[in-house]
């Protein structure tokens, strides 16, 4: 089982903030694994990891078209990506994808979870393609979750910029480890770790997630990337059974997050 601490959002935020988003899914597991440690160490429950991923941000490698975070530096400050028809992002998505991963369309998890209203559930996105994707094949729903997040919304959500020299594949502590993970630094400097997350958490919402790889990118400013290839998940608002596997592959993931096309436009 994986511990993401804060990486991102499993539950949707309540009616009338912000939608659904990476961070807050994560923040939520984080919750739910700091309650669950106390418990451990007075014997009352086992200390259970989840792996709520929440979607941050992710840069790509530098191209002539796009301002990447990392490489504009500390004092950076992208600006929202101008909103795009959901129809819109699905199919500007989908045109990096092979095209078995599925039928994809732009969802948003506080409609389907928490019963938010559509303009309840609006969101001002960093990133060209951040956002809720649902994932139709074989039956089966699994959904992408895409989040980019700018130092200064790292920093009010952890307290600190992300860190490059943080290795989320060791274990600290009580934390669980994660599990199949790797971590890579690329030739840019950017960090990039992936790992799978069982999902094997209760959280406050009546839904119950299947397993999910996660992915995050961190920026060398201190910003970062966050993604959740998820199986799908059952309860409230479900649209489906679970995929078999996540709707993306790690090779699939890796390959967006590090992508141009995920990062704003300059």
């Amino acid at each position: 089982m994986s511990d993401v601490r804060a990486l991102l959002d499993r539950a949707a935020e309540g009616a009338g903030k912000p939608a659904f988003s990476a961070g807050a899914v994560y923040a939520k597991a984080d919750r739910i694994r700091r309650r669950r440690r106390v418990a451990a160490s007075t014997a009352v429950l086992a200390v259970v990891a989840a792996g709520a991923f929440a979607l941050p941000r992710t840069g790509g490698d530098e191209d002539p078209a796009h301002t990447s975070v990392a490489s504009a530096g500390p004092s950076a400050s992208p600006t929202p990506s101008a909103s795009v028809p959901a129809s819109d992002k699905a199919e500007r998505l989908a045109s990096l994808l092979p095209a078995d991963v599925g039928k994809i369309e732009e969802v948003s998890l506080a409609v389907l979870i928490k019963k938010a209203t559509p303009e309840q559930a609006q969101t001002t996105y960093l990133g060209p393609l951040d956002g809720h994707y649902a994932f139709r094949r074989d039956g089966g729903v699994g959904y992408l979750l895409l989040t980019l997040e700018d130092r200064e919304a790292v920093e009010k959500k952890m307290g600190r910029p992300a860190d490059l020299d943080e290795d989320l594949c060791v274990r600290v502590g009580q934390e669980p480890s994660r599990s199949d993970c790797e971590r890579e630094v690329l030739p840019d400097g950017r960090v990039l770790t992936t790992w799978r997350d069982t999902m094997d958490v209760e959280g406050e919402d009546s839904v119950d997630w299947g397993p999910e790889l996660v992915g995050r990118l961190i920026h060398r400013d201190g910003s970062q990337f966050l993604v959740r290839s998820s199986t799908g998940f059952e309860g409230t608002g479900t649209q489906g059974p679970l995929l078999s596997e996540p709707p993306l592959s790690r090779q699939q993931l890796k390959q967006l997050l590090t992508g141009p096309e995920v990062l704003p436009r300059d």
